[in-house]
């Protein structure tokens, strides 16, 4: 710069200068930014205008390619067509071809077809008559069959009668087995899986093989044991009663009936004789139940058959008793520890003149009763079963019908009457003179439950002797206590003494049925109260029944064994014909062939 110019003001123009320029660049640049920007939204627009328009050729594109698929297979599925059309020609003239030909074929057919025909309608007419012929032989062999069949049922039906009236006539004892099947508690300490299983103490060793016969299997040897009827584990409780119904019909023809249980413990025979312990209360109901046991299903046929004779022509009284540890206990009295004992009375028959009786007069009252008796009667749990009967359990329905009027006898006088009330005992008095075994006198105390029973009896008697007469049969059932090994239920105290009578009892009853198989001179009735109580019906003058309850185990087989062989000598025993019940007043003459004489008195017992 030249010396001598200011040089401020040339720094001031340059920075206008300078800044004007500034100004115009910053105008420029806002300018720029703005068309920049302008530009910047255009070229979004126009991308998405290209985007828009690639979319457009892509579908463009995709529509010629799918027209020229679409034109591709029209092409071809006109080619197919025209191929198929020219098949289609080609067959329509081999069809037409072929529809020319089928008359002449049809008529060859139907020629053929007609020979055909008449040759086989000929050998259908030479034929027919030896087929009308096997007809009427086929005809006939099913005729002759069914005739057969019907008379093998028959001829067994009769076959069974005429078993059961030699068994009568000789007066041997009816004896059934019935096996039931194998339950939870025969597994005893085992696995419950291994229940029936072959080596285990649940295998079954008792089978069925028929109705029969049943078989036991032991290490040893196979033993079969023959009854007049054997139940299989399947068959139900109406089968046993059917067998069991047709001895209802005698006892209101006046002749006494007896069906007793007898098995070990835990085998049935209280299932059987009353009913499942799964209803604790035997169903006490006025409708039939299928669980229902004998005694149930006995008393209801017992009443059903008296409806069909004349009204009031018939009544029927019930009492339960047990034998309990030796002692007759009498379950419907209101003190049933009280003991009660046998009197033998004018007409030799054995009667418990203190024991309640009731009268009842259908199903429901006898269960009802029953099921009160049920309530006192001993019970308890051993290792072999949960509800083990500690006693014998005796009901007895008394039947009481009317005998014709010209049995009617004078009425007796007051001398005669108290000589009948003497002939019982003192029944103003509290003791009564009797004789023990040395014969010395000994007092017997009456209780007042006692002495009412016994005036009742008193006064049944003197009311039947001086009114119409009447025929007295009774219907016993019995269900025994079973038989068990001390071992094995594992009782102790009190349980262990009631094992002990009861298989005393037990005892006492094979030998009266050992000495009357073998016609002993004398038979041990009052060896046990048991016996003495049912010496009427086993001695002949009742038809008796023995129903063998066995169980199937392995863990059993000594008592299965004890109770089948118990059964084969119970079918050995020939008593007689069965005495049929007459009224009081009358005495019924026997020849010398009825006498009896080539078997023991069931009297001989008693001295």
């Amino acid at each position: 710069m030249p010396l001598g110019i200011d040089r401020s003001r040339f720094y001031a123009d340059k920075c206008r200068e300078l800044e004007s320029q500034s100004l115009r660049k910053d105008e420029r640049i806002a300018q720029l930014e703005t068309e920049n920007a302008m530009l910047y939204l255009k070229l979004a627009q126009l991308r998405a205008d290209v985007k828009e328009a690639k979319q457009e050729a892509c579908q463009s594109v995709s529509g010629l390619e799918s027209g020229a698929a679409f034109k591709a297979s029209v092409k071809e599925k006109a080619s197919k067509l025209r191929n198929d059309a020219q098949a289609i020609k080609i067959e329509l003239g081999k069809m037409r071809a072929l529809a020319k030909e089928i008359p002449v074929q049809f008529a060859h057919s139907v020629k053929r077809a007609n020979s055909v025909m008449h040759h086989h309608q000929a050998a259908l007419e030479s034929h027919s008559s030896n087929v009308t012929a096997l007809a009427d032989q086929v005809a006939q062999l099913q005729q002759n069959l069914d005739d057969v069949t019907d008379k093998l049922g028959r001829e067994k039906k009769r076959r069974q009668e005429l078993h059961n009236l030699l068994m009568e006539l000789r007066g041997n004892i009816r004896v059934h087995g019935r096996l039931r099947p194998l339950m939870e508690f025969d597994a005893d300490n085992e696995d419950v899986t291994s229940l029936g299983r072959p080596g285990t103490r649940s295998e079954v060793v008792v089978h069925f093989v028929d109705d029969e016969n049943i078989c036991v299997r032991t290490s040893k040897h196979n033993k079969v044991f023959e009854y007049e009827r054997v139940y299989s584990p399947t068959e139900k409780q109406e089968s046993v009663f059917d067998e069991v119904q047709p001895m209802l019909t005698s006892l209101l023809d006046g002749y006494n009936v007896c069906i007793m249980a007898y098995g070990q413990t835990g085998s049935g025979k209280t299932h059987t004789m009353l009913g499942s312990h799964r209803d604790e209360d035997y169903n006490p109901s006025h409708d039939p139940h299928p669980d229902e046991g004998v005694i149930p299903r006995a008393t209801r046929e017992l009443f059903r058959l008296i409806e069909e004779k004349p009204e009031g022509s018939h009544t029927i009284e019930v009492s339960i008793v047990e034998v309990y540890n030796n002692d007759i206990r009498d379950l419907l009295s209101r003190d049933p520890n009280a003991k009660h004992d046998l009197v033998t009375g004018g007409d030799g028959q054995l009667s418990i003149p203190t024991v309640t009786s009731k009268s009842v007069d259908n199903v429901y009252s006898v269960m009802t009763l029953v099921q009160y008796g049920l309530r006192t009667r001993q019970e308890s749990a051993t290792l072999v079963h949960e509800h083990s009967s500690r006693s014998h359990l005796i009901v007895t329905l008394t039947v009481v019908s009317r005998a014709p009027s010209f049995f009617a006898t004078k009425s007796l006088s007051s001398a005669d009457l108290s000589s009948s009330g003497s002939s019982i005992g003192g029944l103003d008095g509290r003791q009564t003179p009797t004789f023990g075994k040395k014969g010395r006198a000994q007092s017997q105390t009456w209780t007042p439950d006692q002495l009412q029973g016994m005036q009742l009896s008193l006064q049944q008697q003197q009311q039947s002797q001086q009114q119409q007469p009447v025929i007295r049969t009774k219907l016993q059932l019995v269900d025994l206590a079973g038989s068990e090994c001390v071992g094995m239920s594992g009782v102790k105290g009190a349980a262990l003494r009631e094992a002990s009578f009861i298989n005393k009892s037990l005892s006492a009853l094979a030998d009266v049925l050992g000495a009357l198989a073998e016609h002993r001179t004398h038979v041990p009735y009052r060896n046990s109260r048991l016996t003495h109580f049912l010496q009427d019906s086993i001695g002949g003058d009742a038809k008796l029944l023995v129903l063998l309850c066995v169980s199937p185990a392995q863990r059993y087989i000594s008592e299965s064994l004890q109770c089948l062989g118990f059964g084969q000598r119970a079918r050995q025993v020939q008593r007689g014909p069965t005495k049929r019940r007459l009224p009081s007043s009358a005495e019924k003459i026997s020849g010398p062939d009825n006498s009896g004489s080539n078997r023991p008195r069931t009297g001989s017992a008693s001295k």
